[in-house]
């Protein structure tokens, strides 16, 4: 019996990269071997055991034929007799197929070194048009290792799968755990790119494919294409930092510009309504959460009104805040505002940049949602006991006051003071009274 590191850790080691998860491979061993050593089996489809101790998995050396359409049309044979080199072969690229002995020597079969050290993603065999998952995970690749490129044969193949209809087998759960851990990449719009390259985006993403070739006005987005500009916004949260949630609503936010009328072009009116939809839509078909889902939808919806904080009044502001339960769960509504902010900096073209605009909107909502949620809530209840059907509109008026002071005591009486202050320099500097300086009062 003897084991091997296997797969991403060997890759990312050879790149001198921190090694997240070690996968192992056991060659010329058995079932009853392994827990006879302890090994616990876990595997469903084929033998996997977690180590007694560490609880990292390790694998019996196998090999797979191709029985049926999808990812799950699989059966797989496990034996003493299966090599390392059949089991590598089975992977998908060439840089995940290279194992490490317990000695340290490094088993490199099929050239993986070489196209890392090229950077080239390249398939090992024709079995990778088996699997359609392994578009997604290229795809995902694309977006950790942004400098690689795709070797055309393996381009070619992947298009091939597309057009046979192989990605249509995918099921919801396993395209958004693909789709959730490329948005977490440093350059999760490279997934998107090389989906929309093979032809999978318009089959997987069909509303997000749809944004290519729909312009905007150019003075608010020099990028001018819609695609483009999503993409732009997504690399700028990837950039901050920002969480799942945030980088989901802001590779959404846009939908509805993909259904405008072209005749419209390049204004966009409504497209938050149309919007909505469209993000519900997606959700369903992939079974996100709700948490995703909402942040997701608020931020298609207001990322609008957001950005013209302020302009709105009040009881609009108020209205906004009540409509993305924010007084409940601010720190959800403080994730619409990161994507808002990426939607306005991810905004360039080869001459003009938006990415180090000022963002003041965001002070001004927590400014205002800590005004709204500063009222005494309980105390309002319970003076109004008995007239309990009066309460939403009291606490709302309460939170419109609350909202109002705070934006004159921030915004305006500062203004005025800093208005009058001006008045004075000038007077004394013109040896007249302040009352009859030329400043005009607006």
């Amino acid at each position: 019996m003897k084991i091997y590191t296997v797969g991403g850790a060997v890759r990312d080691m050879v790149l001198g990269l921190p090694v997240r998860d070690r996968d192992y491979v056991v060659v010329g061993a058995t079932v009853e071997m392994m827990q006879h050593l302890g090994f616990r089996p876990v595997g469903k489809d084929f033998p996997v055991f977690l180590h007694p101790e560490t609880k990292e998995e390790y694998a019996l050396a196998r090999t797979e034929r191709k029985t049926a359409p999808g990812y799950k049309g699989f059966v797989f044979h496990a034996s003493p007799e299966v090599t390392l080199k059949e089991d590598l072969e089975r992977r998908d690229l060439t840089m995940n197929a290279m194992a490490l002995s317990e000695d340290g020597e490094l088993i490199d079969p099929f050239g993986g070194q070489e196209d890392l050290k090229n950077r080239v993603f390249r398939h090992i065999s024709p079995a990778f048009a088996d699997d359609p998952v392994r578009i997604l995970r290229l795809a995902r690749f694309a977006a950790r290792f942004p400098d690689f490129t795709i070797a055309p044969e393996t381009l070619g193949l992947m298009k091939k799968m597309v057009e046979s209809g192989e990605v249509n087998a995918l099921v919801p759960e396993r395209v958004w755990r693909e789709l959730s851990e490329g948005l977490m990449e440093k350059q999760p719009s490279r997934m998107f790119m090389v989906m929309r390259e093979c032809g999978a985006l318009k089959h997987l993403f069909p509303e997000i494919d749809a944004l290519w070739g729909v312009p905007q006005p150019e003075q608010y987005h020099p990028e001018i294409d819609t695609g483009v500009h999503t993409m732009q916004a997504l690399d700028y949260s990837a950039k901050k930092g920002y969480a799942l949630p945030v980088r989901f609503a802001v590779l959404l936010h846009d939908l509805g510009k993909g259904t405008t009328p072209s005749h419209q072009w390049p204004h966009h009116r409504a497209h938050e309504e149309r919007g909505v939809l469209l993000v519900e839509a997606v959700c369903r078909r992939l079974r996100v959460s709700n948490m995703y889902r909402d942040i997701a939808v608020m931020t298609t919806r207001e990322h609008g009104n957001i950005r013209r904080s302020r302009e709105l009044r009040s009881k609009t502001v108020v209205m906004l805040l009540e409509r993305c339960d924010a007084f409940r769960r601010p720190e959800r509504f403080m994730n619409v505002i990161d994507a808002t902010e990426c939607d306005l900096r991810g905004r360039k073209s080869e001459t003009v940049s938006r990415e180090n605009i000022e963002f003041p909107q965001r002070e001004y909502w927590q400014l205002v949602l800590s005004a709204a949620r500063g009222i005494d809530a309980a105390s309002i209840v319970q003076s109004m006991e008995g007239e309990m059907d009066e309460v939403p509109r009291v606490l709302h008026r309460a939170r419109v006051e609350a909202v109002s002071d705070a934006i004159t005591a921030t915004y305006i009486i500062p203004a005025t003071q800093q208005h009058e202050t001006a008045k004075t320099a000038i007077s004394a500097i013109a040896g007249s009274p302040a009352s009859v300086s030329g400043v005009p009062s607006h």
